[in-house]
């Protein structure tokens, strides 16, 4: 939602800074990424929403529906297309903060709901991987489309992060769908392997609540995971981009599911055809809740920067925090990076006065790009 308060932020103070006949001579870009970025694009217009209450996170002993908390697919009958995003299934908001271990959550309400979406009737599946609470390399997703993970002993495990190193052998006879029938494309932010210092355990797990000791134990579950899969499935996803995403579910989409891995920010970015909008732009805006030394993984605001890039325009990024060494973003496309945050503030304080600050900021930030164009 940040690009809607950026845009209207940005608009009021262009009135204040420009008169109002200048303001309009200009065209100006304003966008942003964060989550539920398919909602962003709108498909709803020509979407019909199919309610599902499965998509349960914590792995539970009898069926995966009890206990389990609301989510939606969309779904687009005349392109028989469906839209699943885990976070609405597999998210962390869904979590409170004592709720987060990236040891024991799983990614088997994703699995569920691109079932439910196939049983639909759906052709093609686009699955939005971010913000994950999960780190369970896909095989929760897996299990609920009836790939079985087996111990040494032949005896199948339950599909979570802290058995990923227990898995010896993998059984995908009982799988739920043809892959060569159904096209699933994984949407993904973040171009990281599997494995690694930049895998999904080493990069995502501590905010998903892992300690350094979880992340090196699930670092190696996932090298366990990647190994199994080459093994048996003969394909090597390690340290394909993307594989990363999501706690590891871009791996297993694209291992269980022959998944295209694809970058969400351009998937989003060509649906509100961003290329048009940026030809005859003076100035690109984007947003995102954090920037830091992730963003240029794939994220939105990199995305943004390097379409702007491409067109000569130059990019600005608002972000409620800047934390840490950015200087890799400023050759993708993005110039300079502001932060809402007028001086030292506790959280509460800088969520209660966002819209305040987000004025500032953006004026602040328009008012230097105009300096430099005198």
């Amino acid at each position: 939602m940040m690009e809607r308060y950026l845009e209207a932020a940005f608009r009021e103070n262009m009135r204040l800074i420009l008169d109002f006949n200048n303001m309009m001579k200009s065209k100006i870009g304003v966008h942003g990424l964060d989550e539920g970025d398919f909602d962003a694009a709108k498909l709803e217009a020509a979407a019909e929403r199919m309610a599902d209450k499965r998509g349960s996170m914590k792995w539970r002993e009898l069926p995966y529906n009890q206990g389990a908390i609301a989510a939606d697919i969309l779904y687009l009958p005349k392109e028989k297309t469906a839209v699943v995003e885990m976070a609405r299934a597999s998210g962390l908001a869904l979590l409170k903060q004592e709720e987060r271990n990236a040891r024991t959550t799983t990614t088997a309400g994703t699995g569920e709901l691109v079932l439910e979406a196939i049983q639909k009737g759906a052709a093609k599946i686009l699955v939005g991987i971010g913000g994950s609470a999960t780190n369970d390399g896909g095989i929760g997703f897996a299990a609920a489309l009836g790939v079985k993970f087996l111990d040494k002993n032949g005896a199948e495990v339950k599909p979570v992060g802290e058995n990923l190193g227990n898995i010896a052998g993998i059984d995908a006879s009982g799988l739920k769908f043809d892959p060569a029938n159904i096209r699933i494309e994984a949407v993904c932010d973040v171009d990281n392997p599997l494995t690694g210092p930049r895998g999904a355990s080493a990069v995502f797990g501590p905010q998903k609540g892992a300690t350094p000791e979880d992340v090196a134990f699930l670092d190696a579950g996932l090298a366990n995971l990647a190994e199994r899969i080459r093994k048996d499935l003969g394909m090597d996803i390690e340290h394909m981009p993307g594989a990363g995403a999501a706690g590891g579910l871009g791996a297993g989409l694209a291992a269980f599911a022959k998944a295209e891995l694809r970058a969400g920010v351009d998937v989003v970015l060509d649906m509100v055809r961003i290329d048009d909008q940026l030809k005859d732009a003076d100035l690109a805006f984007t947003a995102e809740g954090r920037i830091d030394f992730q963003t240029a993984f794939g994220k939105g605001p990199a995305g943004v920067g390097a379409r702007a890039k491409k067109h000569g325009v130059p990019c600005l990024a608002i972000a409620g925090g800047v934390q840490g060494d950015i200087s890799n973003l400023h050759p993708i496309g993005i110039d300079a990076c502001f932060s809402l945050c007028s001086g030292p503030m506790s959280l509460a304080d800088a969520m209660r006065n966002g819209a305040a600050l987000l004025a500032g900021a953006t004026e602040q930030a328009f008012r230097a790009f105009l300096a430099g164009k005198r």
